[in-house]
């Protein structure tokens, strides 16, 4: 069993849809617009392996409060090797997307955290 897609609600999907372009390398699918629910769009972003990203937004999509909420924590891409969290990190660091440079945590993993344009973390280990 894997998991098929994950799926993020946000009021900024093209901004959203353009950082894990450039950050992962994500093909950007069609936007996909109901007939059924008014204002509803999504798009499907495809990664390179491993599920795909679902982002879908609406006229009734809201900010959330920051810091720690019910829900998921945060999605985690593997990006290959300590050498690309490096690169990657020290990219968004200088963009101001990095909440947590790379380290290793206690339980072994390499890792840092990025924020994406809704404030949703990201981490990206080895």
């Amino acid at each position: 069993m894997k998991i098929h897609h994950v799926a993020i609600w946000t009021r900024n999907m093209d901004g959203v849809a353009a950082f894990w372009a450039r950050v992962f390398g994500a093909e950007i699918g069609p936007v996909y617009v109901s007939r059924n629910r008014p204002g509803f769009r999504s798009c499907w972003l495809t990664l390179a392996d491993g599920p795909k990203v679902e982002l879908m937004t609406g006229p009734w999509v809201e900010d959330f409060a920051e810091g720690e909420r019910d829900g998921y924590a945060h999605v985690a891409v593997s990006v290959g090797s300590m050498a690309q969290v490096d690169r990657i990190a020290a990219r968004l660091g200088l963009e101001g997307c990095l909440v947590s440079g790379p380290r290793t945590t206690g339980d072994g993993f390499y890792e840092a955290v990025l924020r994406d344009p809704d404030g949703n973390l990201i981490e990206i280990t080895a």
